[in-house]
């Protein structure tokens, strides 16, 4: 690019570069969704066409940009962990916040339009957009911690809605009758409310609507046996170098156990 007198108004930009070898998170969240999902008269607790959609969504993000080796969602937002060493728009901040919100939200409405008949097309004044975050981790435990809470808060909000929404849709109560009887309920409660006055066992509900869904790029036929008896950042980058074929794979299961982590050690390098 030319110089010229004007070019000093570049002086005044800032960049906020991530800081290196720390675990990136970047998450996308649904803006003004409860509007949007009223607009287009979602269904009442959970909308499979919506959630469906939005994991279409995710799954692309995936194939999209191959630092992103999870990803979990559940509504209206997911949550990208990138490589420890990725080095995406050299890490720069709002490079990267700005492309993930843009490509999400144009992705949605991609798979929105191709999954809706043409009367249920989206309409000029009622675009689904999502913004975006992105925080910085230094460890496994801070990962590990921030998933369990973002599923943890899923299985919150998915409790309280299908007790909710049961109260109102089968229970003739108004919104605000609803919040009312909710007020001060645990757990134990609203269980108990939809066993004993709507006959639904909270444990049989799907476990995408409970647990939300996670995309991993898994190594594949990686020997977890022969990584626990050497369990050393060296020998894992030696057996990841001799498995360097990965695939996309998709859960809805328990993020908080140890379990799930300890099967693929190579998500923290």
């Amino acid at each position: 690019m030319a110089n010229s007198r004007f070019e000093y108004v570049k002086s005044f930009e800032r960049e906020n570069i991530l800081l290196p070898q720390t675990h990136i998170i970047i998450r996308v969240d649904g803006k003004g969704f409860h509007k949007f999902s009223d607009f287009y008269n979602f269904e009442k607790p959970n909308d499979i066409n919506a959630l469906n959609i939005i994991n279409l969504s995710a799954m692309k993000m995936m194939e999209t940009f191959p630092d992103i080796i999870l990803a979990y969602g559940d509504s209206d937002e997911y949550s990208f962990l990138l490589r420890k060493n990725c080095e995406l728009f050299e890490r720069r901040e709002f490079k990267l916040i700005t492309t993930f919100a843009s490509f999400f939200s144009s992705y949605y409405q991609f798979y929105w339009n191709a999954k809706n008949s043409p009367e249920d097309q989206l309409k000029i004044d009622r675009l689904p957009t999502f913004d975006a975050r992105a925080i910085v981790y230094p460890n496994r435990e801070n990962i590990i911690d921030y998933f369990s809470w973002r599923q943890v808060d899923c299985h919150i909000n998915n409790l309280y809605n299908t007790t909710f929404w049961m109260l109102v849709l089968k229970g003739g109560m108004t919104t605000q009758e609803a919040e009312n009887r909710l007020i001060g309920t645990l757990s134990s409660d609203k269980n108990e409310i939809l066993f004993k006055e709507f006959g639904i066992n909270y444990n049989n509900e799907p476990e995408m609507f409970k647990k939300g869904t996670i995309y991993v790029r898994e190594v594949n036929d990686f020997p977890i046996g022969k990584y626990r008896e050497n369990p050393t950042i060296d020998n894992l980058q030696r057996i990841l170098k001799r498995n360097k074929k990965s695939s996309i794979n998709k859960y809805h299961c328990d993020l908080i156990k140890e379990s799930f982590w300890n099967d693929r050690p190579y998500l923290f390098i």
